[in-house]
């Protein structure tokens, strides 16, 4: 296992272009660490930085305290899983697992290597295809033999490049938890690339965002959830997606297109001084109030005509077309593109109960609760009302939570050798 340190690290191509820009990240010893953001952001290539398939150009790397900047990538003992799974066709799954293992000449015996292979392959639930070759293999079965052939390296630490982009809907969530599972149960420092916000929040243990080559937040998925620094980092985490509505600065009053909210006094000297703002919440948090009684006391109510509303079982969503303030349209264009969206129109989005009765053309009273609200300063994106004292408090906590469940990891193995697994896993 290691610690992996990123020390101001830049990656500049021939043309000066920095696709990676002073980034700065201490990944600790057994985290699993998701690399985030639109295509084009650097999330690869910064990965490919720590595996040295990529040169640095400026700043330091460190693994457990050693620079290893000019490392060969074989002498950096990583394991890199990669997307398009790149696996030999012609060898059986067997012998592409231990394919790593025969490259080190004289290092393991036949005996040696059969244990290795065969254990990641119990654990990977591929024993049964230890002599079929890929080509005969699904894409999840596929991704788990490339899996086991980091494995059995013992390596210090896993890289993944968005290893399941290749997967349909159903194989991805599957391959999340056995890849959930596998981090957890070896305890490895594991590094993950992906587009997909939905890995990156069931997946991780912090996941760093990026834009265009700079680091924009890293905390633990709740944080950046509950606590975005910016409204890039907003609009990118969360799906659907956070609303953001332009609010002109009234005193104490925010006056959104549907609705004048009354802002606390804490809000009001932030926001003094300007004339607009952007609001942005959650679908989630606008709720119908046919079905809420006992709505909360500082509830703001308001009705809007519902232009379309789509029914999924568990869950309803609600469409509000509005009009946005001129003023701050070209912002929420531009991050539109920051966010790879499709010009989409401006509408409120609300994820109704599944029991709502409100349908399309309806004039639909909602509500919510302003202390719901993330508000931003719409010429540098800053949140104005992230709690500094509120995301550490939930650092605090998302890091004892790792902690813990790496620790059940290694009680249930314990367990399992002594026949104790129950027993250890109740006193965990």
């Amino acid at each position: 296992m290691a610690e992996i340190v990123l020390d101001h690290l830049v990656k500049k191509y021939g043309d000066g272009f920095p696709a990676v820009n002073d980034v700065s990240l201490d990944i600790a010893d057994g985290e699993f660490m998701i690399l985030v953001g639109p295509s084009g952001c650097g999330k690869s290539t910064l990965l490919r930085m720590i595996v040295g398939l990529e040169d640095i150009t400026s700043g330091d790397l460190k693994i457990n305290g050693k620079r290893v900047n000019e490392l060969a990538p074989r002498d950096r003992n990583l394991a890199m899983v990669f997307q398009n799974y790149a696996l030999y066709p012609h060898l059986s799954v067997f012998e592409n697992i231990a394919f790593p293992l025969r490259l080190q000449k004289g290092h393991h015996d036949e005996q040696e290597i059969r244990r290795k292979v065969n254990s990641a392959a119990d654990m990977l639930e591929l024993s049964e295809h230890l002599q079929r070759k890929p080509a005969n293999l699904s894409g999840g079965q596929r991704q788990r033999v490339a899996m086991g052939r980091a494995i059995v390296r013992d390596a210090d630490a896993f890289l993944f490049d968005e290893p399941l982009s290749n997967l349909d809907a159903k194989l991805r969530g599957q391959m999340r938890t056995e890849i959930a599972r596998m981090q957890r149960r070896l305890g490895v420092t594991t590094v993950y690339v992906t587009h997909d916000q939905t890995e990156a929040m069931t997946l991780g243990d912090r996941v760093a965002v990026l834009k265009k080559g700079v680091l924009q937040q890293c905390a633990s998925p709740r944080e950046l959830y509950e606590q975005p620094v910016n409204l890039f980092v907003a609009g990118f985490i969360g799906s659907p997606p956070m609303n953001f509505l332009p609010a002109r600065v009234d005193g104490s009053t925010l006056r959104l297109p549907l609705v004048d909210v009354p802002v606390p006094s804490s809000l009001a000297e932030k926001i003094a001084g300007k004339e607009l703002v952007i609001v942005g919440v959650r679908p989630e948090h606008f709720k119908d109030a046919s079905l809420h009684d006992s709505a909360p006391q500082d509830a703001v109510r308001f009705h809007a005509p519902v232009d379309v509303t789509e029914w999924l079982g568990n869950e309803q969503y609600a469409y509000i077309p509005f009009e946005a303030e001129p003023a701050v349209q070209a912002k929420l264009e531009e991050l539109d593109r920051d966010l790879d969206g499709e010009g989409m129109r401006t509408q409120l989005v609300v994820n109704l109960d599944a029991r709502s009765r409100i349908r399309e053309g309806d004039e639909a009273e909602l509500l919510f609760d302003p202390s719901t609200m993330h508000v931003f300063d719409p010429e540098t994106g800053v949140c104005l009302t992230r709690d500094e004292q509120e995301a550490g408090r939930i650092a605090a906590e998302s890091e004892a939570d790792r902690k813990r469940a790496l620790e059940r990891s290694k009680l249930r193995d314990t367990g399992a050798g002594t026949g104790e697994e129950s027993s250890a896993t109740i006193n965990a």
